[in-house]
């Protein structure tokens, strides 16, 4: 018979910690010359109900995208990693709800390895959540949740398990980062594992820019309150005072650098107080809040290479909209 074994979330840093981070972070964006809010912070609550809205869009081709991918190819992608490791755990960050991720989990199960899944996720609510429900959907299922920033909880999973890792970063979290941040991050994470671990990381393709432009500015409008849901949250954790509905979203796509950016647009001029602090925004005055950068596979492949992984292999949906590449620590 199959067994479960949930494990205890590992809670770190403290909650009152990230809310003084989240502060300073707020504070520091909100005083800049060209103001900014770090988008780590939509994914309260309210935050992961709006994503799973965005996910469930038909102009969000991206979960689709590689949800086709996970249901129709895992079998070929399992395969590949055992041709590389049988004895290794899986650690996913930014595991979200693992809607996709799941397709992978179950064919990795029917091989009869004996594995443990890390899902990371700096939403407690969301590992929380997973903690939950994995294990009535995939009974013989080890789960660890671990709860906190990518880098501290993948050292984190190397100290709970020697095993080799196969890390999975998908949904195309590495298009939150500008290319010369991307290039970083994929240093760091090197840094944090070992040769022979693998690494499966998904990549939004460039494509035709209105359908890209389409995906962050959906009609019934859940991008935008998903947006604005994050000033929601600076007035009820952080006391500030933000009139919603003096801000507008306004996304923008740049088919050369393929930088889709999104923005809050001051609708007046007006001053916010948050605590002791009052920030002024004039008329139309934008505050940037994400970046969902498109990748090209050129560019892709020397991302790869520059840090410190050879590309073992490309899996793209059938119109070739997204991939999911995977790489070898070397």
């Amino acid at each position: 018979m199959a067994t479960t074994s949930v494990m205890h979330t590992v809670l770190v840093p403290l909650k009152q910690d990230q809310q003084e981070i989240f502060s300073q972070d707020v504070i520091r964006g909100l005083s800049a010359k060209n103001k900014y809010l770090d988008s780590k912070y939509f994914y309260d609550a309210e935050g992961d109900r709006l994503f799973q809205e965005i996910m469930r869009c038909h102009e969000y081709y991206l979960t689709n995208c590689e949800m086709e991918i996970l249901r129709e190819q895992s079998a070929v992608i399992s395969q590949t990693i055992l041709s590389h490791t049988r004895h290794f755990d899986v650690v996913e960050l930014g595991a979200g709800d693992a809607t996709k991720s799941i397709h992978l989990l179950k064919e990795l199960l029917k091989t009869g390895q004996d594995f443990t899944y890390y899902p990371v996720d700096i939403s407690g609510n969301v590992i929380t959540q997973l903690e939950r429900s994995l294990p009535r959907q995939l009974p013989a299922l080890k789960v660890h949740g671990l709860h906190g920033e990518y880098f501290d909880m993948l050292q984190q999973a190397g100290i709970l398990s020697r095993k080799t890792k196969v890390v999975l970063c998908m949904g195309g979290n590495i298009g939150n980062f500008t290319p010369p941040e991307a290039r970083k991050f994929c240093r760091q994470l090197r840094n944090y594992l070992q040769p022979g671990d693998i690494v499966i990381i998904g990549f939004d393709l460039k494509k035709h820019p209105q359908i890209i432009l389409d995906a962050y500015n959906d009609a019934a409008g859940f991008t935008r309150d998903f947006n604005l849901n994050l000033l929601k949250r600076i007035n009820q954790e952080l006391g500030g005072n933000f009139d919603i509905s003096k801000f507008d979203h306004y996304p923008t796509y740049d088919p050369g650098t393929g930088a889709c950016k999104s923005y809050l647009v001051s609708l007046e001029e007006q001053d916010v107080k948050i605590g002791d602090h009052t920030f002024h925004f004039g008329l139309h005055e934008p505050v940037y809040m994400e970046i969902s950068q498109k990748y090209d596979l050129e560019s892709i492949g020397q991302m790869a290479t520059q840090s410190g992984f050879e590309t073992v292999a490309d899996f793209f949906d059938s119109r070739r909209w997204f991939a999911d590449c995977m790489w070898l620590c070397i």
